[in-house]
């Protein structure tokens, strides 16, 4: 009998030193997404709700685009549909790179975070449909509760300070990854209606084209920044263009065209003979675009709902969508992710590492529950924009994530000490190569 490769190694490890400090490089940058993003959700409801609310919704209303080709859109449905197709480029880079050069091409690395998010979909989304059964009218929005928004998170986690552990780093970061990957799963395949299949077809002649360009001249575009958004730019749009033609959501795309871009292994020590993979540095020019511009911007869009005072407030919380959503993304977040934690600890013999206790993992899956930015999209696909089910589904999304915070904020902030002991030690420990001991026997 062969031994589980789990049973050697710590339920939720450091994985690699490479892939931490790639990870901490990624959070960084995300904490400023993030307030940008809860900046861009405040202004939006201030205005939706002042006496110049009517202006908010003319301007998320207002169509441009070109007819003929089906591309006259809301402001509102181009942040939905095009914006946040960058967004998913993004996580399909991350996904990538994770799957090819990352933690989640060795299985024992990659089953917890991966069982944990699949456990973190299921039970929310199982909670709002059992909250909902019956109502053939709501219960479209099952998978409203399913997603985690990393950037939201993040800039929660650097509002109190907390110095989270490297391992939970890379849990969260792995698991919210995955988790999207399963969201947009779920968008093209259960929120798609009618599928126009010559443009589908037509679809993968862009995408072809992309992915031989950026394979065969992956240097050319890496050294030339003007040569992607000349060249890859149009052809990506063309692609997005015919997927959104399609019927299935556009975001898709972002992720499809990811998926052809070249991602190189890195070395031990964090170099390649090539230089960095075409998905590093694309990861590095166009985070920003995301984090600072798309997704705020669509934040700003939809987060906007006239809530109507507290007789509005006490009424759409009242209503089955919000209830269902509140409860899925507060508790059924962190029960699914738990239970399937504890379920891979208890079949595979794993234990967490001995600095870190089961409320630090409590802590990280409260933070899971917090869906924003895809919670938002899958609202407006389930009820349509501005239909009163959506205007409840954002006042609930608003106020689950902003409870899921608070919680998190709560049991990671009374633990800080212990987590800013882990950091101190890490540092200690660092031998003449600046790498800390505990990455060693991760090499």
């Amino acid at each position: 009998m062969g031994m589980n490769p789990l049973s050697k190694r710590p339920l939720i490890g450091y994985g690699s030193y490479l892939e931490a400090l790639r990870i901490g490089e990624i959070l960084r940058k995300e904490t400023i997404g993030g307030a940008l993003l809860v900046v861009a959700a405040v202004v939006a409801l201030i205005w939706a709700n002042s006496p110049a609310s009517e202006s908010y919704f003319a301007l998320r209303d207002l169509k441009i685009g070109y007819e003929p080709w089906h591309l006259e859109l809301s402001l509102g449905a181009w942040a939905a549909d095009g914006l946040l197709a960058v967004f998913f480029f993004l996580v399909g880079l991350e996904l990538k790179r994770e799957i090819v050069a990352g933690d989640l091409r060795q299985i024992s690395k990659a089953i917890v975070p991966v069982a944990a998010a699949v456990g973190g979909v299921v039970v929310p989304a199982l909670i709002y449909a059992a909250i909902n059964w019956g109502n053939p009218e709501t219960i479209s929005g099952w998978a409203i509760p399913t997603a985690t928004d990393i950037a939201f998170a993040v800039a929660v986690l650097a509002v109190i300070g907390s110095h989270l552990p490297t391992p939970l780093r890379i849990f969260l970061l792995t698991l919210a990854v995955v988790d999207d990957l399963m969201a947009i799963t779920i968008i093209a395949i259960f929120y798609t209606s009618e599928i126009n299949t010559d443009a589908l077809l037509l679809t993968l002649v862009p995408l072809a084209l992309y992915g031989f360009l950026a394979q065969k001249y992956r240097r050319f575009f890496g050294l030339n920044p003007s040569a992607a958004w000349f060249i890859l730019l149009p052809i990506g749009f063309a692609a997005w263009a015919l997927l959104h033609a399609s019927g299935i959501h556009a975001t898709v795309a972002g992720v499809a065209l990811a998926f052809t871009i070249p991602v190189l292994h890195s070395t031990k020590h964090g170099k390649h003979a090539d230089g960095p993979g075409l998905a590093e540095v694309f990861e590095h020019r166009f985070r920003p675009l995301s984090a600072g511009f798309a997704v705020p911007v669509f934040a700003f869009f939809s987060a906007g709902v006239a809530v109507g005072g507290f007789q509005g407030l006490a009424s759409a919380l009242s209503d089955p969508v919000a209830i269902g959503i509140i409860v899925a993304l507060v508790a059924g977040k962190p029960i699914g992710i738990l239970a399937a934690t504890w379920l891979t600890a208890r079949f595979t013999k794993a234990t967490l590492d001995p600095a870190l206790k089961w409320v630090d993992l409590a802590g990280v899956s409260l933070l899971a529950g917090i869906g924003f930015t895809v919670s938002l999209l899958v609202g407006e696909l389930s009820f349509g924009l501005g239909s009163p089910a959506n205007d409840h589904a954002k006042v609930a999304i608003l106020g689950a994530s902003i409870l899921a915070a608070v919680l998190a904020s709560i049991l990671l902030g009374s633990r800080n000490r212990q987590y800013r002991k882990l950091q101190a030690q890490e540092n200690i420990d660092a031998d003449d190569d600046g790498i800390p001991d505990v990455y060693q026997s991760e090499q």
